[in-house]
């Protein structure tokens, strides 16, 4: 039976933001931490409690020198402070209260210790600052310049400090990816124009760090959406138009993929063309934001390789790689030409539920679900979830006791859980109390069964404080529109091919929102 009617964020693709255009993938938003928020709601006090509860859960698990969850747990709740229309920060009910919310959580970001950790809490706290509509002079004045603080932490994060199944391989991989978030944290507080203005041009140094990563799967993921900030800020004549273009040598260095015999390692065994697929999927999404169409036929018809690709990868691999498919098509708008018929490739990748077992391990098998659900969303395609998919997927995390390594891992899968339970409208089930876990709710036991001092999950636990501020950052309201940053992509290539009244109904739609 097919899941109870709730109201979704979308209808299918045509209804999604051009946030969730460009950083589409839980990938992103839970293992790096951009684009936190999306899909706005309403303020829900149930779950602004359940937020908190969960926080105070972990406090006790996890030792305050812990300062990322520390710095989540105080962000989340003056999040929550500013959402809540009965007890927000207006000026009648409290004045000077968000600045006074704030000193805690600027002192949490300071005292993080690992460098690349720091700035991406203080790149999630100014994202808030600009989804929430603060004053950004109590981040930016005459006096004070936390961005400019943020900014600098780039410069300690230092190659190859990665420490996972792919250690010592990624080189700049991690600076990369800072930048990213970076660029598009200062993107949202308006303050773009210092990364090319002053006597650094941050931007070009970024570039440039692509030929400092040497696996092509980390280059390509890292640098697509690289690429797709630098457009989005609207500089992508850098990127371009200079002496170099690095798009073509990123694209190069794909091609070279079989010759450098660099392939990355994954937790499960992988097919030979899936870490292929996955950074030519990512980069694909980043030549729709640039709306530079000649890319897709540099040396090679890249959607054609993408639909090679795509039929070589195993159906559960398909299950992660069939969201990615679906949305860089659509950007480039050319979903119709390339995928006929999206009932029947929906209803293949989604219908893999029924195979797929989510609690075989934490990776391959256990965020295939959230991609699952997250596919049937975005296409309009939710009558293909039952209360079956739900409830085994909820019930699946006892089964990552089976070896250390699932359950050392085990927040990157339910972080990934809570942010699309999240987003249909089902996050109760993980903190109701179900007989899987002896009455005690999914959330709680997952928490009571962390490592002690979550020693062993480490750095794994920055997923779970994502998934909790980025629920928490949900409930801002559901009129709250996008940024004026976002706003203002247009996805050039989608566009120019639609109908003219299909096109005028997506204009009209932009202007009421």
């Amino acid at each position: 039976m097919a899941i109870a009617p709730t109201p979704l964020p979308v209808a299918g693709l045509d209804d999604l933001s051009n946030e969730s255009r460009m950083i589409t993938t839980p990938w992103s938003r839970m293992v790096r931490g951009i684009g936190l928020g999306q899909y706005p709601v309403d303020y829900d006090p149930a779950a602004a409690a359940r937020i908190r509860r969960t926080f105070e859960l972990l406090a006790a698990k996890v030792p305050a020198s812990h300062s990322y969850t520390t710095f989540s747990r105080l962000l989340a709740d003056l999040v929550l402070k500013a959402a809540d229309p009965a007890d927000g920060f207006g000026p009648e009910r409290s004045p000077g209260g968000v600045e006074q919310a704030l000193g805690p959580v600027l002192d949490a970001v300071r005292s993080e210790q690992n460098p690349y950790y720091r700035l991406m809490a203080g790149c999630i706290l100014m994202d808030a600052f600009a989804k929430l509509g603060l004053d950004r002079t109590l981040l930016a004045d005459g006096e004070r310049d936390f961005p400019g603080e943020i900014l600098a932490v780039l410069d300690r994060i230092e190659p190859d400090r990665i420490e996972d199944e792919n250690n010592g391989r990624h080189g700049e991989y991690e600076r990369l990816s800072a930048c990213s978030a970076v660029f598009l944290a200062f993107g949202q507080l308006g303050l773009q124009d210092r990364l090319v203005s002053g006597p650094r041009n941050y931007v070009r140094e970024s570039l440039d760090l692509l030929e400092r990563i040497p696996g092509p799967f980390f280059r390509g993921r890292g640098g697509s959406m690289l690429f797709s900030v630098i457009s989005l800020l609207g500089y992508d004549a850098l990127i371009f138009d200079g002496d170099r273009d690095y798009l073509k040598e990123v694209l190069d260095y794909l091609d070279r993929a079989d010759e450098l015999d660099n392939p990355p390692s994954f937790p499960s065994p992988m097919t030979p063309a899936f870490p292929k697929v996955y950074p030519l999927l990512t980069v694909l999404n980043a030549i729709a934001v640039s709306g530079r169409a000649e890319y897709l036929t540099y040396r090679k018809d890249r959607l054609a390789e993408a639909a090679e690709l795509m039929a070589g990868i195993a159906p559960v691999e398909r299950t992660h790689m069939g969201l990615y498919y679906l949305v860089a098509l659509h950007n480039l708008g050319r979903l119709e030409e390339r995928i006929p018929d999206l009932d029947t490739f929906v209803e293949g990748v989604v219908g893999q539920w029924e195979q797929v077992d989510p609690g075989a391990d934490f990776f391959l098998n256990g965020i295939s679900y959230p991609y699952i659900i997250q596919t049937a969303m975005v296409s309009g395609r939710a009558d293909l979830l039952t209360d079956e998919t739900l409830d085994r997927l909820v019930d699946c995390f006892p089964d990552m006791d089976r070896t250390d390594q699932d359950r050392a891992n085990r927040p990157y899968p339910v972080s990934y859980v809570l942010n699309i339970l999240g987003e249909v409208g089902a996050a109760d089930r993980l903190f109701e109390p179900r007989a899987r876990y002896g009455g005690s709710s999914p959330m709680a036991w997952i928490v009571d069964h962390l490592s002690e001092d979550g020693r062993a999950e480490g750095t794994r636990l920055t997923m779970l404080d994502h998934a909790l501020v980025s629920y928490a950052l949900r409930l801002r309201g559901a009129g709250r529109g996008e940024t004026e940053l976002f706003r203002n992509l247009r996805f050039r290539l989608a566009a120019d091919r639609e109908a003219p009244e299909a096109q005028e109904t997506r204009e009209i739609r932009e202007a009421l929102v």
